[in-house]
């Protein structure tokens, strides 16, 4: 198993305060600085290049982000989302990951990969960073494997506690990848209702603020996995978010990093079955440092074992 980092994502710094810091990824690589983690190969990402964030966002977009080089401070893009000096870098390096860890899978160097990368993606749209998001690093991770590796079917599976609104935005009519979501309603950023559809390709099953392990496990269980299993998709995407951990901060759901591996093992079941075990998964949000680090250990350890 591979898994995909680099310096520049821990120098993406949004400012004090701000919940997506650097410590955050600090936390998750210090974690999997331990033994039973020593087999992972670790990659250094690429930058994504400017054809493979076409596929998924706009010109106009892409030119915005990566004009954006201040000299010092942050530079602010919506109320959430703010850039420093090497933003842009690591925005390149952490959509260069996913890809790099695309083409890793499907060449054979690998059957999964995770990674541990930020700014996180699944909030940013088309033509809009938000919600501390700048490019959508799994949608063009997907769209990579269909142009590169001529998908035909690609999962994305969604567990971070806020729904990602650009990951929908982007393939609600490309019947080609299948979008399947759980996260609390209402909470930021009040997308994600069941009656959001697309080409029949979008799969949102919210959860009610204090609701907890029993509530996501069975959601899982009777919704989303029987409709991930019916695509039999080729590749297996992970949007992989740890704040509906009890502890998070910026939610009100109780899950617990047991039930991050549980979802883990369920959607390596899932790539096994229809994939050849292919599945490629990446950091999304996680504001408790504590809580991040358990559940992104259980996760990895998951995916290792």
């Amino acid at each position: 198993m591979q898994l995909f980092t680099h310096e520049t994502c821990l120098r993406h710094d949004p400012g004090p305060g701000h919940p997506e810091s650097p410590a955050r990824l600090r936390a998750v690589l210090q974690a999997l600085d331990q033994d039973r983690f020593a087999s992972l190969d670790r990659v250094e990402a690429p930058r994504a290049t400017r054809e493979q964030l076409l596929r998924v966002h706009t010109a106009a977009h892409i030119d915005r982000i990566l004009d954006i080089l201040p000299a010092s401070g942050t530079v602010r893009l919506d109320e959430d989302t703010l850039m420093s000096p090497a933003s842009a870098e690591a925005g390149l390096r952490a959509a260069g990951a996913l890809v790099a860890a695309v083409d890793a899978v499907m060449r054979g160097s690998a059957t999964r990969a995770f990674c541990a990368v930020r700014p996180p993606g699944h909030h940013a749209t088309p033509d809009q960073a938000m919600g501390f998001c700048l490019f959508n690093n799994v949608a063009v991770a997907a769209a990579h494997a269909i142009a590169a590796h001529g998908l035909k079917r690609v999962a994305i599976a969604d567990f971070d506690v806020h729904h990602g609104n650009g990951t929908q935005d982007i393939f609600h009519k490309d019947p080609r990848v299948l979008f399947v979501s759980s996260h609390e309603s209402p909470l930021y950023p009040g997308t994600g209702s069941a009656e959001e559809r697309g080409a029949g390709n979008i799969v949102n099953a919210p959860l009610s603020p204090g609701e907890g392990s029993y509530e996501f496990r069975a959601l899982w269980n009777d919704a989303l996995l029987p409709r991930l299993h019916a695509f039999k998709p080729q590749l297996v995407l992970v949007s992989a978010g740890f704040d509906a951990h009890r502890d998070d901060p910026l939610s009100n759901l109780r899950l617990q990093a047991e039930d991050y591996a549980w979802i883990t093992e369920r959607l390596l079941d899932l790539a096994h079955a229809h994939a050849g075990g292919r599945l490629v998964s990446t950091l999304e949000g996680g504001y408790d440092l504590a809580a991040l680090a358990a559940s992104a250990s259980a996760h990895v350890g998951a995916l290792l074992d």
